[in-house]
């Protein structure tokens, strides 16, 4: 199992992280923290079960830079992948240059989630066989390889992101959701509630089938994948 360490000052977010995680084979969180402190403590001082951190970057007491650069001088090789909505290209620079494997913005789908996260687990795998011996210039580019993301999918024409994060929260919190109940707490149009969880199931974020028990034609109810 791979430990993770969840920081983010925001408990909602804390906790939709850790269910994205609950959701994925071979992932424990094995611990969470509110602030940057509380980050530096929790892997310099219980490092050894702490094999990931996901980090956000804005925090009441410090950033996530203030983190990393404690616990790199610290001499802890401890894997991040920052989590933030920081967008800022020197903050990005900063993250990477301090050894951070991906830098996800939120906000995003649990696909996408998803996929950074597989993707790292096939850098650790490839590092696993590589270590200890004279690796090639064709496995080392495949090793670094592993945790580029891949080409993005562009959204259909007419549908934004922000919405989609919109409609995709709202599915995680309230599923089986249909187009119709989704439109009354997001105060948006059936027909374009449809259009994002159409979008979903496409991109296989979430599923679709038929509700039954209701008067005439059966409703179509979504839930996430």
């Amino acid at each position: 199992m791979i430990g993770v360490l969840v920081v983010d000052d925001d408990a909602l977010t804390l906790e939709l992280h850790r269910t994205y995680l609950e959701r994925l084979d071979g992932f424990e969180v094995v611990a969470e923290c509110t602030g940057a402190r509380a980050a530096i403590s929790a892997v310099l001082e219980h490092g050894e079960g702490i094999d990931l951190v996901l980090l956000d970057i804005t925090m009441p007491d410090g950033t996530g830079l203030d983190v990393l650069r404690h616990v790199r001088a610290r001499g802890a090789d401890v894997d991040v992948i920052a989590i933030t909505g920081v967008r800022d290209a020197d903050v990005v620079r900063q993250m990477v240059g301090l050894g951070v494997a991906q830098y996800l913005v939120k906000p995003f789908t649990f696909a996408t989630f998803r996929e950074r996260l597989e993707q790292y687990v096939e850098y650790r795998r490839r590092a696993r066989e590589a270590a200890g011996t004279s690796t090639t210039q064709a496995e080392i580019d495949a090793l670094l390889g592993a945790l580029r993301p891949a080409a993005t999918v562009a959204l259909p024409k007419g549908l934004s992101a922000d919405t989609l994060a919109r409609v995709t929260a709202d599915l995680h919190a309230h599923e089986p959701v249909s187009a119709v109940e989704a439109a009354e707490r997001l105060g948006m149009s059936r027909v374009a509630v449809r259009r994002y969880l159409e979008h979903l199931v496409t991109t296989g974020a979430a599923s679709r089938a038929p509700r039954y028990g209701t008067p005439g034609r059966p409703e179509t109810e979504y839930r996430r994948r």
